[in-house]
């Protein structure tokens, strides 16, 4: 489900956000500079003005997302509403900025006192496991941003849905801020209709951390950005590595089960990369259009090093044999292509009798346990941000996202239905062919270059 297969069948989709009710609150942010967005103000998921006159001409209403931002009226009554936070599945920089961006938003803006956090992930709301909420205000996340991971923990794997509504009830919680994955989303529409099946004015609102930037209808996930910063040091380190030494290899295993965005991304940022490998584009490693041999030209055309950036889900084709296997939160476990591609290579010029030294890196864990930084730290805030303004406006079982420098309502069904992933034939995937020439070396280009 491309934007591409969305604007060619556009009556095959309906983006309409759910709500819990109608606002008829006055929202206290009325006094200030803010401006209010209608739910009729909608973002276009085209910017292509040729596709937006066919749109025109045709009368047909353009593909089109919600706005976020502050709603004139609200829902939910700041002095009787309770929130609850979580955060599940692996770590990803910018968790605690989200946290302490809610609390904040919440807070501050909307005068909102009761907050709670729930600890490791969703198995904070089964009882069976005895883990009270965590009391969350402005003082308890003041400094939370400048440290990694999450303050609340997390956890994989799903909870009696049952189990997490009762708990929802018990603490009187009527929002509830779900901070994850794929997988934690699917969760957010599970809760979502055992809320509808008990009547009961929950707002479920997801905020997407996937650090691998693979959700559909969501331009860019938080903590992507500080992911890519990360990864060019150690690719950086690589090409330290794989130069001093005589043909040295620098090869670096980064994130990206499906999505090859983080690989890509790093070698277009560092310039340094040779050969990047991702899941989208298949490869091989025997004959004259393969792995080996474009390694082979690469050295023969004068260069006595070489730095080769792949992603965890590349390369899946050659364990074909190997029984598959699940974490916890029903993810298929990818087998290790570092690894098998370290040895295979080092076997491959033993046999050819030519010298290789494999420098490997995996920077996984470093990587996703860093706090958020720059730019990134700010999206963080604009998500939550966001994410506030919906979830006291009423609207449930959607996540915020951002859609052509906008951020977006996005129904969490269209979210998850399958995941975001590079193009071959985009300009994306021809600028990481133009930064590392690496066509030169798979095709027998061999011209020496300085």
């Amino acid at each position: 489900m491309t934007p591409e297969e969305i604007l060619a069948k556009p009556q095959d989709y309906d983006f309409t956000i759910q709500s819990i009710g109608k606002g008829t609150l006055k929202s206290p942010l009325t006094d200030s500079d803010l401006l209010f967005i209608k739910d009729t103000e909608r973002v276009s998921l085209t910017t292509d003005t040729t596709k937006l006159k066919h749109f025109f001409d045709s009368g047909i209403p353009i593909p089109s997302l919600e706005m976020a931002g502050p709603r004139e009226t609200i829902y939910h009554d700041p002095d009787w509403t309770n929130v609850a936070i979580v955060t599940c599945g692996g770590l990803c920089p910018g968790l605690n900025n989200v946290i302490k961006g809610l609390v904040q938003v919440l807070w501050f803006d909307y005068g909102v006192r009761n907050i709670s956090g729930i600890r490791y992930g969703y198995r904070g709301f089964n009882p069976e496991f005895g883990l009270l909420p965590q009391v969350l205000n402005p003082d308890v996340v003041d400094a939370i941003q400048e440290d990694g991971g999450t303050i609340l923990g997390s956890s994989r794997g799903e909870q009696p849905v049952k189990a997490i509504v009762d708990t929802l009830m018990k603490l009187n919680i009527n929002i509830l801020f779900c901070i994850g994955g794929d997988g934690t989303l699917r969760g957010v529409q599970d809760i979502t209709k055992e809320i509808e099946r008990r009547k009961q004015p929950i707002s479920v609102i997801g905020i997407p951390k996937t650090i691998d930037n693979d959700l559909n209808l969501v331009d860019r996930t938080f903590g992507f950005e500080t992911a890519v910063l990360s990864a060019c040091n150690i690719i950086n380190n690589a090409h330290t590595e794989a130069n001093g030494v005589f043909n040295g290899l620098g090869l670096v295993k980064l994130m990206g089960r499906d999505s090859g965005f983080i690989a890509a991304y790093a070698s277009l940022a560092t310039t340094v990369v040779n050969i990047c490998l991702v899941p989208e584009v298949p490869f091989e490693l025997e004959g004259e259009h393969g792995l080996f041999k474009a390694l082979e030209n690469r050295y023969n055309s004068g260069k006595e090093h070489a730095v080769l950036v792949v992603a965890e889900g590349a390369g899946q084709n050659f364990f074909e044999n190997i029984p598959e296997q699940k974490d916890e939160s029903g993810n298929i476990l990818k087998n290790d292509i570092g690894d098998y591609l370290t040895a295979k290579i080092k076997a491959h010029f033993d046999k050819i009798g030519k010298e290789i030294h494999i420098k490997y890196f995996d920077p996984s864990y470093t990587i996703r346990s860093i706090p958020a930084k720059g730019t990134d730290a700010i999206f963080c805030f604009q998500l939550a941000e966001n994410a506030v303004h919906a979830a006291m406006a009423g609207k449930t079982n959607m996540l915020v996202g951002s859609m052509n420098g906008q951020f977006t309502h996005v129904p969490v069904f269209y979210a998850v239905k399958e995941r975001k992933k590079i193009d071959p034939k985009d300009s994306l995937w021809h600028a990481v062919l133009g930064a590392t020439r690496q066509q030169d070396y798979f095709q027998g280009k061999t011209i020496k270059r300085t």
